[in-house]
């Protein structure tokens, strides 16, 4: 695990940094082949994830700037100007579903459909990005004497030379495995909003536990809670309760016919 991948003259490429913009890249490209399969306009899709990962990734900013606020106002400009680490993925999340939501609002369009056409690809997206946060050393496990151990050796995050749970990839294959069911839903869903819902449901969820395994305490707490999880709750509800709607709302449909 190696963050520096290589050198160009006196720039670093960095493989967060690389990871994210394959994230985004892929995340982009999903929305757009799945909305050319659904018939949407194409520029309203591409207008409408430019914006949503644009706000994403300063909603996510913001966020990680409010829970560490401690060392922020330290030193202010280190954290506004340094984008190579430093993101809360829920932050992301929030504002990059209000962002499409405006969008959709000013445009007069359907926010839902959307809504359901964008959350796989934000999936996809995660998955990708966590690998970046492995090759950090971002985001790390506890100690553990497991065979599954990882163990960084040049890390400027995770403690090097410990051996460590790898949160990191079991976040990744969490986040592949959450896109994969979500292509599946939607192929089958009846009512618009259920890809939407099961994608705050499985990551709320699959968060909450995965957060008892991390072992980066300056991520912020709540209480016996970590920020993330604590958010979890929220969107685990919000993700349950806008399913149950959506099912009732679609059987009502079927009933009245």
């Amino acid at each position: 695990m190696k963050n520096e991948l290589f050198h160009i003259g006196p720039l670093t490429v960095y493989g967060y940094g690389t990871m994210m913009a394959f994230a985004i890249l892929a995340a982009v490209i999903t929305v757009m082949l799945r909305g050319k399969r659904k018939k949407a306009d194409t520029d309203t899709v591409l207008s409408l994830a430019i914006v949503c990962a644009v706000s994403g990734l300063l909603s996510a900013k913001l966020m990680f700037l409010i829970t560490e606020w401690r060392y922020f106002i330290r030193d202010p400009f280190l954290y506004l100007t340094d984008f190579t680490d430093g993101f809360v993925v829920f932050g992301g999340i929030i504002g990059g579903t209000m962002a499409g939501f405006l969008y959709c609002r000013i445009r007069r369009l359907p926010f839902l459909k959307y809504f359901d056409l964008v959350m796989p690809s934000i999936a996809l997206a995660q998955a990708i990005g966590r690998i970046g946060c492995f090759l950090a050393g971002c985001c790390y496990g506890r100690e553990t004497h497991g065979v599954c151990a990882v163990v960084f050796r040049d890390s400027a995050f995770a403690p090097n030379h410990v051996p460590l749970i790898p949160t990191q990839l079991y976040s990744a294959g969490l986040n592949f495995l959450n896109f994969m069911i979500l292509l599946l839903i939607d192929r089958k869903q009846k009512s618009d909003g259920m890809v939407a819902a099961c994608y705050l449901i499985f990551y709320s969820g699959g968060r909450f536990v995965m957060e008892f395994f991390r072992g980066d305490l300056e991520r912020g707490s709540i209480g016996v809670l970590s920020t993330s999880q604590f958010i979890a709750v929220f969107t685990f509800a919000a993700g349950l309760v806008m399913a149950i709607y959506r099912i009732r709302k679609s059987s009502v449909k079927i009933d009245n016919k």
